[in-house]
């Protein structure tokens, strides 16, 4: 609990609203617009992450689409707070899914609720201080907003304009709308039991409840992504201020060589009068850069995601292992920007095979066979490998993450 300069301190309940479609934004892959990415994390989460670490906030409820489980899951997994998150289902309007947020903080013991939209990520504690001040010195409901700059116009259905409007005493609403929590939830009540549902913020069901609200100067970074460019734009605000992350990763492996009839390299089958011994196709250089990429996001190695007691996997393609690697860099933000594969071998010879070798890299890991590359030496006949008893490989990857600050 956070003592404001104030007559008494606050205990806040956070509403998040985040169950909207966001058709103005456009589709997208990422899902609605609060999950799109902007500066390496979905929108909402910088949202979240603003909220946690003000130290008024003692129970934060996002308010979600049924539809979007997964993608909130998805979204938080990273998030490390103390102050509790949890989820409730939106409804067809604002409205209902402000209310759904505000009766799952019923029984919280919260004194105030900050109710705010999940696309507005770019508030900051100092305006949320200037609310729970207000709301600390007796104020049953705060609206940050801003003061109309551009000059209005009144126009008719014909769009021919009919009057200049005073922008004198106009203000431009911001989120988060706060309120004295036992005040706006009967509000909200009230309105629902009336079957109003026409109510397109908080605000203006505080006025119809007779409720006074009083405004404090709210920020102007504190803007609603609203359509495609407005998240682009965003994420080039954030980008332009983040350290750029490059990895890279280094995998090693071995395999035993018996007698048989060829081994496979990079996806290739060389015939050759010994065989590879292993659970898999035994790929040596693909297991190797299998775990170069997956070093690169600390995900692990090869035998975590693949186990060599697993019957499923064996005499499975490595291509598996490879595309799977990729996968997971690709899902936590990286692009795979170079793939270095050295094999170390007495035989078979290698050189014939390194065109299509790099080309099969090219194509599991989706990226330019320039940036492919196979090489080989021998071990000039010495140890294990000069003995021809095993192949060994070494690899490496370089990743390049979405930027951290």
């Amino acid at each position: 609990m956070l003592q404001m300069p104030s007559k008494q301190p606050i205990s806040a309940g956070i509403v998040i609203v985040a169950a909207g479609r966001g058709e103005r934004a456009g589709s997208s892959t990422e899902g609605p617009k609060q999950y799109r990415m902007i500066g390496g994390k979905p929108i909402i989460v910088h949202t979240l992450e603003n909220f946690m670490t003000w130290e008024a906030a003692k129970q934060i409820v996002v308010v979600i689409h049924p539809d979007d489980e997964a993608l909130f899951a998805k979204a938080a997994r990273h998030i490390i707070s103390e102050t509790p998150i949890k989820t409730v289902h939106g409804g067809a309007t604002r409205q209902k899914s402000v209310l759904a947020g505000l009766r799952y903080l019923k029984d919280k013991h919260v004194s105030h609720v900050l109710i705010h939209d999940a696309v507005r990520p770019f508030f900051d504690h100092v305006l949320l201080d200037r609310i729970a001040e207000r709301l600390g010195n007796g104020a049953p409901a705060v609206l940050p907003a801003m003061p109309v700059t551009d000059t209005l116009k009144r126009a008719d259905s014909a769009g021919t304009i009919s009057a200049t409007v005073s922008r004198e005493h106009l203000y431009a609403a911001q989120t988060p709308q706060s309120f004295a929590f036992a005040t706006i939830l009967d509000a909200h009540e009230k309105a629902a039991a009336s079957g109003r549902s026409d109510f397109t913020d908080d605000a203006s069901i505080a006025e119809w409840s007779g409720i006074p609200v009083t405004i404090v100067e709210g920020t102007p970074d504190n803007v609603k992504l609203t359509v495609k460019r407005d998240i682009a734009m965003a994420d080039d605000k954030l980008s332009a201020s983040l350290l750029p992350d490059v990895r890279t990763g280094n995998g090693y492996d071995v395999h035993q060589l018996e007698p048989g009839d060829g081994v496979t390299l990079c996806g290739v089958f060389i015939p050759h009068d010994q065989k590879l011994k292993g659970h898999s196709d035994a790929d040596v250089a693909l297991h190797a850069l299998t775990d170069a990429l997956l070093a690169t996001c600390g995900a692990g190695d090869i035998g975590d995601h693949f186990p060599p007691s697993d019957p499923q996997w064996k005499g499975a393609a490595s291509k598996i292992f490879i595309e799977h690697a990729a996968r997971i860099v690709r899902e936590r933000g990286g692009t795979i920007m170079n793939a270095d594969v050295s094999l170390i071998a007495e035989a078979p010879k290698v050189g014939p095979h390194r065109e299509a070798m790099r080309t099969n890299l090219s194509e599991y890991l989706g990226i330019d066979l320039e940036r492919c590359s196979v090489k080989a030496t021998t071990n000039e006949k010495i140890g294990f490998v000069g003995r021809r008893e095993g192949i060994a490989a070494i690899a490496t990857a370089t990743v390049v993450y979405r930027g951290r600050t």
